[in-house]
């Protein structure tokens, strides 16, 4: 009997695909069943390889061996995967199995990891390719009835290849060249550096903000008000105040102007972040988290998408779980909803996945197991499918001009004539614990030019707002049109493959895919050159300082969305990877050239003060506490205490800044709660400090108190 295997990105994704197709039979690794095999990877199974594997000296970092440029590219297993993996590879080269179906995400990075597993394994047995949005059993039974050659992905693989690769070098190569440069530590990134200086420059829009003071003359008459221009001093506001109060005012002019507001589209991935950011505070990660979970459960389709559409073929589906969905919400009971489901359907712009949608099997099973986090996003997405097939919004607004003592003033109103699509969404958000901002209508009294008024005055006074700092819903949102202006406009022509492989406008331009913008939001953060205060992202003074020392190449958005854009091409097989991987090398070639050496000031730029222990009994110089040692400011000077001395953990004893400054200064400290090995006893001492002028400082006990 020969069987087909199948592998698929994450242990849960086999467990549900194993079930479908009837490979039931739990084994070490993979399900078995059916003539089937259903194994899995655990994210990256075979990764790059570290610098230090090319060659020894690569452990450390220096300038002299920048750039570092692989040649031929070596991989590795990670040791904490290297029994999965093994499992993986056995089965791929199984003499009963016969063919091979990569399941892995649907999208670039999902094709990189099957592919690198495939070629670690040596595997040469043919590929096809399943690709789904769902993970429902009639969605994966549907995948399966068309799999597809993988090599219609070939250009797909080519793209995300080089997107590895140029990460790989630009991070490798740009991070060591200042870390070694600044003498600290400074994670470089092709898209995280980027957004990072987006953050820096809207921090020094705010700094930069010079608060203004003005005013508003306001006349009034019973209901009826109207505001003037601004007004720079309180003089001239007060004299305009004067000037019409108790005079008459003349309706100039009245402007009446009907308008539609269509319905939102349905959720990406970006988007889906941004508003559970606004609504929730929901980082961009947890978002993600949240919904990759609920695809897992085969709740919600497949999040990592950035269409906001439905294929043309999907409008029967949509239609169903519309009605399917409407008894099971608490804000549509009641609701007269007649779908439009066409304006949600565009084949042209569906990428790798459709829109973000509730399943059917979420209709039949609702909101039973599932944590309030996942609940809130599950209504999240139901309202938004229930308001993108509702009729658009109509309104009227009512621009009215007033004439007083010479001077104009501006009275606008709003009147709502077919409530719509909003009607949905303020019936939602009334259901949400978060505060909402509601729209205020100010409807205006019927007016007619030419009708007088006798109306009271007053003044108001105001101030310039500065620019607001960037929150993960707005911030997403820039990453996302970073460089858009200077993009040229998207080609519909593609292949199949290429439109299948995440080629919309999101990942065409912009920093990142949706998929990767919630872990570089993160690792800033965790690098230490972000912080959150409240929602607000604020870079720290090391963040600024990086931005700021950092060349052109590394920071612009408008570089590194071109970057997207090449890779783009390189998917739909327009653009040549060899070629695009030989400018990422000549640009990590010339950055070492350029940075060869830094000025005195500037090295000093990102060291945080330095507490000083004592002075060295070597040369004099000031001997100062580090992470790990205490350590000579002279760097001629190899005098150096570690803080994880033999001497001091054999005893038990924190090697404490207090025991070194004493050292330091009479060459011996007196120390309670040593350890002994032969009584298993502590005592107290005096430690003596026996510096020999070699590599490593000794300790011995003197005496004994």
């Amino acid at each position: 009997m020969s069987f087909q295997l199948v592998v698929t990105e994450k242990p849960s994704v086999a467990r549900s695909i194993a079930t479908v197709i009837g490979a039931g039979e739990k084994q070490n690794g993979y399900w078995q069943g059916g003539g089937y095999l259903v194994s899995w990877c655990i994210g990256h199974l075979v990764s790059f390889a570290e610098a230090g594997q090319y060659d020894e000296k690569y452990c450390k970092w220096r300038y002299e061996d920048l750039p570092i440029l692989p040649q031929p590219w070596q991989f590795i297993v990670p040791d904490e995967k290297k029994q999965q993996f093994e499992i993986v590879r056995a089965l791929l080269n199984r003499s009963d199995v016969d063919s091979v179906t990569a399941a892995t995400d649907a999208g670039r990075e999902g094709e990189l990891i099957f592919r690198f597993v495939y070629q670690m394994a040596s595997c040469t047995k043919p590929v096809k390719r399943l690709w789904v949005s769902s993970m429902e059993d009639a969605a994966i039974r549907e995948g399966f009835a068309n799999l597809r050659p993988d090599s219609d992905y070939d250009a797909l693989y080519q793209s995300a290849l080089c997107r590895a690769k140029a990460d790989w070098l630009v991070g490798i190569n740009a991070t060591r060249l200042f870390s070694v440069l600044y003498h600290k530590t400074l994670t470089v990134g092709r898209v995280q550096t980027p957004t990072l200086k987006m953050l820096v420059d809207r921090d020094a829009k705010i700094l930069r903000f010079q608060k203004e003071k003005y005013y508003t003359v306001g006349i009034q008459s019973g209901s009826l008000k109207a505001g003037s221009g601004r007004i720079a001093s309180m003089d001239e506001a007060d004299t305009l105040r004067k000037a019409c109060a108790g005079a008459s005012a003349i309706c100039s002019s009245v402007k009446r102007e009907k308008k539609t507001e269509q319905p939102p589209k349905l959720y990406d991935l970006t988007t889906l972040q941004r508003e559970a950011n606004r609504l929730f505070g929901f980082t961009a990660k947890q978002t993600l988290d949240y919904a990759q979970q609920l695809y897992e459960k085969k709740l919600l389709t497949y999040p990592r998408t950035d269409s906001q559409y439905l294929t043309e073929d999907m409008g029967q589906t949509a239609q169903y779980l519309v009605s399917d969905l409407m008894g099971l919400l608490p804000f549509t009971q009641g609701l007269d909803l007649t779908p439009e489901v066409g304006r949600i359907l565009n084949s042209k712009k569906v990428s790798d996945h459709h829109a973000i949608l509730p399943t059917a099997e979420f209709a039949k099973q609702g909101f039973t197991g599932l944590a309030e986090s996942e609940c809130m996003l599950m209504n999240l997405v139901c309202s938004k499918l229930f308001c993108a097939v509702a009729a658009p919004h109509k309104y009227e607004t009512v621009t009215a001009v007033f004439s007083c003592v010479g001077n104009e003033f501006t009275a606008k109103g709003k009147t709502v004539l077919i409530p719509g699509w909003k009607e949905i969404d303020q019936r939602f958000r009334a259901t949400l614990k978060a505060d909402t901002e509601e729209e205020v209508l100010n409807a205006l009294p019927e007016l007619a030019e030419g009708q007088n008024f006798s109306v009271t005055t007053d003044i108001s006074e105001h101030f310039t707002s500065p620019p607001k700092a960037y929150t993960e819903d707005t911030l997403l949102s820039a990453m996302e049109r970073a460089g858009a202006e200077d993009m040229p406009e998207d080609k519909v022509n593609c292949s199949a493959g290429a439109r299948e492989g995440g080629l919309g406008q999101a990942e065409r331009k912009g920093l990142g895919t949706p998929a990767t913008r919630a872990a570089i939001l993160e690792k800033l953060v965790q690098m230490g050159f972000v912080q959150r205060k409240g929602k607000q992202l604020v870079p720290t003074k090391d963040g600024i300082n990086l931005a700021v020392v950092l060349p052109e190449s590394l920071t612009s958005p408008a570089l590194t969305a071109e970057w997207e854009n090449r890779l783009t091409e390189i998917a739909k097989g327009s653009a040549d990877p060899d070629e695009f991987m030989a400018e990422i090398k000549a640009q990590v070639r010339q950055l070492v050239k350029t940075y060869s050496c830094i000025s005195a000031d500037k090295q000093n730029l990102f060291q945080s003060e330095r507490v000083i222990i004592g002075k060295c009994p070597r040369c004099g110089e000031n001997v100062y506490e580090g992470k790990k040692n205490f350590y000579c400011g002279n760097r001629g000077c190899q005098f150096v205490m570690w803080k994880n001395d033999r001497f001091f953990e054999q005893r038990k004893k924190a090697f404490t800044p207090k025991i070194a400054a004493a050292l330091l200064k009479d060459g011996k400290a007196k120390v309670k709660g040593l350890y002994s090995e032969k009584t298993g006893k502590t005592y107290d001492a005096t430690v003596l400090l026996a510096d020999t002028g070699g590599k490593y400082v000794n300790y011995r006990v003197e005496r004994k108190e």
